[in-house]
């Protein structure tokens, strides 16, 4: 039996090895740019309902957590259907080590939301911005598995951050816009780059 776990211990330290090494075909450039529609979409709707969204925080938030779930869900239902296209026997070694490399980034950006809400909502207007670092983040994590020119995206991300929170020091408000606007330009140039990089832009070939 001892035997036996080595050996499986072994396979699966291979199989990780094999992932990491192997770079990760399971982003779509159509999902992608479909994201980014869900980021425009999300703010005009904001922008109709919301007569001042500063005076209506949770109901911002929920906007952008329901955007945010209905982008990831696409996402991951693509990634899981390319991966066992593209990599087969390591699909599942593939996403796990995807995942991973972003999670920690979407995990802050929960944890800074529920914690700026509950008990900072006066500063609640940096909120945009922080998540737009964090995203850039977790792009930068991810580039070592995807084209490097990735990192162009997470450069966005990054000046994109710093400028809406410089933008939004002035007025100390929330726009749905500056959720809105540098997602949607981000979540497009990152299509751009992986239909580029490697010529898919669908989930079937």
């Amino acid at each position: 039996m001892r035997d036996l776990d080595k050996a499986l211990a072994d396979i699966i330290a291979i199989r990780s090895q094999l992932a990491a090494g192997t770079a990760f075909r399971g982003y779509g450039p159509a999902t992608m740019a479909a994201t980014a529609a869900v980021a425009l979409a999300t703010a005009s709707i904001q922008q109709i309902v919301l007569r001042d969204p500063t005076a209506e925080p949770l109901t911002f938030l929920l906007g952008w957590a329901a955007a945010a779930c209905l982008s990831l869900t696409m996402i991951w239902i693509e990634m899981r259907a390319r991966s066992r296209r593209h990599h087969s026997g390591l699909a599942d070694a593939m996403i796990h080590q995807a995942v991973e490399q972003f999670l920690p980034a979407g995990i802050a950006g929960v944890l800074l939301a529920v914690l700026l809400w509950k008990f900072a909502p006066e500063a609640l207007w940096m909120l945009p911005g922080l998540w737009q670092i964090l995203t850039s983040l977790g792009v930068f994590a991810s580039v070592r598995s995807l084209p490097r020119t990735v990192a162009l995206a997470g450069a966005f991300y990054f000046l994109a951050g710093f400028a809406v929170l410089l933008l939004g020091s002035v007025t100390h408000s929330l726009s749905p816009w500056t959720m809105g606007l540098p997602f949607a330009v981000g979540q497009a140039l990152m299509a751009g780059i992986l239909y580029f990089a490697t010529g898919d832009s669908d989930v079937e070939d």
